[in-house]
């Protein structure tokens, strides 16, 4: 089994994360404490996570509800509890478990799935942090909300549904300069009244930083290239 010997460049890696979002900030006027950083620990192993906890990390973000359900209860019997994002696609049928286990679900991006999530929170009597995904390039193969029809499904979620959204998040196409796909999504939370900005990665986070990005999702560049699934 792997130990927390083998992450040792997760910390190193956090703190020159850290220091890099907070030049991006510095360099707009903004300050890094409005920047969350979500350390994206898909396909790590549980290891890895404990090694950015004890780096002073405290926000992840997962892709799969099954595997988080796996890593983070454990986790959270041993540890001051870690903030969970769900940064994945989310089906339907695991509402339930993704509104009971996540903090933060950043992937609302079609009617049917925000009405099963508001009727699952009414249930619970829990209520993650929403976030609207935006399909900002208008890529077939990418989840979310065109940008034409996001106003409409932010007021759907907003006044039929009830729902306290937090904000937008997007992804935008790779090998293009990513600045146009964030003012855009800047534009829309905007316009639309939301505060918060789920934008930028490995890649490009410090660009999407300068754009008022409130957070950004880091993985590889901190954990390292993702392990192949067995």
């Amino acid at each position: 089994m792997s130990g927390l010997s083998d992450f040792q460049s997760v910390g190193q890696n956090l703190h020159d994360i850290r220091a890099r979002i907070a030049a991006a900030a510095a360099a707009v006027g903004r300050s890094a404490s409005d920047v969350t950083l979500v350390a994206v620990a898909k396909t790590h192993p549980v290891e890895a996570v404990e090694a950015a906890i004890a780096a002073g990390q405290t926000v992840f973000g997962e892709n799969r509800v099954q595997e988080a359900a796996a890593k983070y209860p454990p986790l959270r019997s041993r540890h001051p509890a870690p903030v969970l994002h769900l940064i994945g696609p989310l089906q339907t049928n695991k509402v339930k478990e993704a509104v009971a286990l996540f903090d933060v679900i950043e992937t609302i991006d079609r009617e049917k799935l925000a009405r099963a999530v508001s009727a699952e929170m009414a249930r619970q009597g829990r209520q993650p942090r929403l976030y609207v995904q935006v399909n900002i390039g208008e890529e077939p193969q990418k989840a979310g909300v065109p940008p034409r029809d996001a106003d409409a499904f932010i007021r759907l979620c907003r006044d039929e549904l009830g729902l306290a959204l937090d904000g937008l998040m997007c992804i935008p196409p790779a090998a293009v300069a990513p600045a146009p796909y964030f003012a855009l999504l800047r534009e829309i939370a905007t316009r639309n009244h939301l505060a918060g900005l789920s934008m930028g990665m490995s890649e490009d986070f410090e660009t999407a930083v300068r754009l008022g990005a409130t957070m950004v999702r880091v993985g590889s560049a901190i954990f390292g290239a993702r392990p192949k699934p067995l």
